[in-house]
């Protein structure tokens, strides 16, 4: 069994939303409160490409989407551009199996040959799993913006970190 990590495709999309509304609905995770609606999640999916510093990839095994990440614009000013914001997802049954790590390796393979300077994550705390991935893959914490969103009823505070790229 073994697994395929790719760029994502527009049949990706009701699996990609699938791992995304069980973090929605059900921890702290996602500060969106509601799954967004098909029509959003498809513009979305736009911005996207399979070169440049934009990706959506998907982790597959045995054509069953396992989980995704991405790269995707950190800020909408111009002066931002060399910078992107990463996300990732697993499927909730799927977690502890490197799928996490497979992911990143392949997103930061790909940027690898693009302009971009660094790399932003953040991450609700407490969540030791992302924490230990990110710091795996480079990123060191920068700071906690305290009780940032409010979820299920309680205030939860961010940690953001960086990644250096330095391909400029």
């Amino acid at each position: 069994m073994s697994l395929a990590v790719r760029p994502a495709q527009v049949r990706d999309l009701d699996a990609i939303d699938a791992i995304y509304e069980y973090y929605v609905r059900e921890t702290p995770i996602t500060f969106d409160v509601e799954p967004p609606a098909p029509a959003a999640r498809r513009a979305w999916f736009e911005q996207f490409d399979t070169q440049g510093r934009h990706r959506l990839l998907v982790a597959e095994r045995e054509g069953r989407i396992l989980g995704w990440a991405c790269s995707h614009t950190f800020r909408p000013r111009a002066a931002y551009a060399t910078s992107v914001e990463t996300t990732l997802y697993v499927d909730r049954d799927a977690g502890g199996q490197g799928l996490g790590s497979a992911l990143y390796d392949a997103l930061f393979t790909a940027l690898a040959d693009q302009d971009v300077h660094r790399a932003y994550a953040g991450i609700t705390l407490p969540n030791d799993a992302s924490d230990a991935l990110h710091r795996r893959f480079g990123f060191e914490p920068l700071g906690t913006f305290r009780e940032v969103g409010f979820k299920f009823g309680r205030f939860w505070d961010v940690r953001w970190y960086e990644k250096r790229l330095d391909q400029l």
